[in-house]
């Protein structure tokens, strides 16, 4: 299994569906990456249409295999309202190293709510031991005993 460092790049999203009626939506995602999770800067003013450009890391050990981006309105004075989510697989970045900004179906209650285009790179982790190295801790040609 891959263990390493996998960087997220959000780009943006378009045709998602709107939440607020009276004003333009106030969007940010929300990713999770196992028991990690950060979050994206809001999209002032944005709408359906959001550009971020923003990039976040995170630490992939045993058993990683995707990355939630769920998508929320920020709304004042009340909770934050749920656009959709998008699941992305994460085998294809293990494989390839590097995944361009691409489109991710956003789904709500099963429906398509619009895309989210993310771009993905692995990096896998140095000194990664392959079985056995060599030990360094002595051994009979280290003895200091006389036979």
């Amino acid at each position: 299994m891959p263990h390493g460092t996998l960087e997220v790049v959000l780009v943006s999203a378009k045709g998602l569906e709107d939440t607020d009626f009276l004003n333009s939506m106030d969007p940010y995602v929300q990713f999770t990456c196992r028991t990690q999770d950060q979050k994206s800067n809001v999209a002032s003013g944005q709408g359906t249409t959001p550009e971020w450009n923003e990039t976040f890391i995170f630490n992939v050990s045993e058993g990683t295999t995707e990355l939630k981006a769920k998508i929320f309105d920020k709304d004042v004075g009340t909770e934050d309202d749920h656009v959709g989510e998008a699941t992305l697989p994460l085998e294809p970045v293990f494989l390839e190293g590097e995944i361009p900004p691409s489109a991710y179906n956003v789904v709500k209650d099963g429906e398509f709510k619009g895309e989210i285009w993310i771009a993905l790179s692995f990096k896998p982790s140095e000194n990664r031991s392959r079985g056995f190295e060599e030990e360094s801790y002595g051994g009979w040609k280290n003895s200091e005993a006389s036979y």
